[in-house]
């Protein structure tokens, strides 16, 4: 199908872009890769008065050390994400992640930033960011603010970012030595969305697990934490059977929709299965 018309600018900033987003008020999208929203388009189910492209805005390309965090700027393809030194030396999990993001074509024209500003809860992306602890950058007419990844997703496809803000970068801490990490996808296809997934990072310390964060895709309206493994994992002997065991809760507090690909009861199998695999890879247990 052919998209509805609209306007169309492509600003050189992001204070250019965050005046035109204002002043379109609610009828504007904002275009990072396209690889969610033109679809949208094609089908009218989105219909924009102005689409504003930040393909034009250098400054939001790239991924930089900043001393206790890596920055990646929002409209990095995930491609670069992907092959970038300083994920693969900091950010692992991320890699790992990114590589199970669709097919190679996406991944050059799909953007890290994009992704997360989507929000949806079957991307793999966001649930990485929750399991990370990711800072997210947003730029508005009053200033930038930062937002924790535990605050940023709102509600299904929703964020925390207004209708005339831009997601700018990606704050992600360096976790240091010591740190494991492991995701876990199950999908129709290689190609396909997560029917569910799981982003482990777990910390060892002398033959115990002292802190394991556990993220959740395709578990609820949103990227999820799996709190009650989290809990049962915190200073356990690094052992499967202890794994086992807390994995049996990481669907406790979750809603996971039902749908053509999975009941929710299915989708709460998967999650304890997925956890399983993902902290005991994590943890080195194998």
């Amino acid at each position: 199908m052919i998209p509805a018309s609209f306007d169309y600018v492509r600003p050189g900033s992001v204070e250019d872009a965050v005046a035109a987003l204002a002043d379109a008020g609610d009828d504007a999208k904002v275009l990072a890769g396209g690889q969610s929203l033109i679809p949208v388009l094609r089908l009218r189910l989105s219909y924009p008065e102005l689409l504003v492209d930040l393909g034009g805005v250098a400054e939001l390309r790239g991924v930089r050390d900043d001393g206790d965090a890596i920055v990646i700027g929002a409209m990095t393809p995930h491609h670069t994400v992907l092959h970038d030194p300083l994920v693969r030396q900091h950010a692992p999990l991320l890699a790992e992640a990114t590589a199970t993001v669709a097919d190679r074509q996406v991944r050059h024209r799909g953007t890290f930033g994009g992704s997360l500003a989507h929000a949806d809860p079957a991307g793999d992306l966001p649930a990485v960011a929750r399991a990370l602890d990711v800072e997210l950058v947003v730029a508005g007419p009053g200033g930038r603010r930062t937002v924790p990844a535990a605050d940023f997703f709102r509600d299904y496809l929703t964020t925390a970012m207004g209708h005339d803000e831009v997601l700018v970068e990606v704050r992600v801490p360096k976790l240091g030595p010591g740190w494991g990490f492991a995701y876990e996808k199950f999908a129709r296809t290689a190609q396909a969305w997560a029917i569910v997934a799981v982003a482990a990072a777990v910390r060892r310390s002398n033959g115990s697990i002292a802190q394991a964060r556990v993220g959740l895709t395709n578990m609820g309206a949103t990227p999820l934490r799996a709190s009650a493994t989290e809990a049962a994992l915190a200073g356990a002997e690094a052992d499967p059977a202890v794994v086992a065991a807390a994995a049996a809760h990481a669907a406790e507090g979750t809603n996971p929709p039902s749908d053509l690909h999975g009941q929710a009861d299915y989708r709460a199998h998967l999650a304890t299965v997925l956890v399983e695999r993902a902290v005991n890879r994590a943890a080195g247990l194998g």
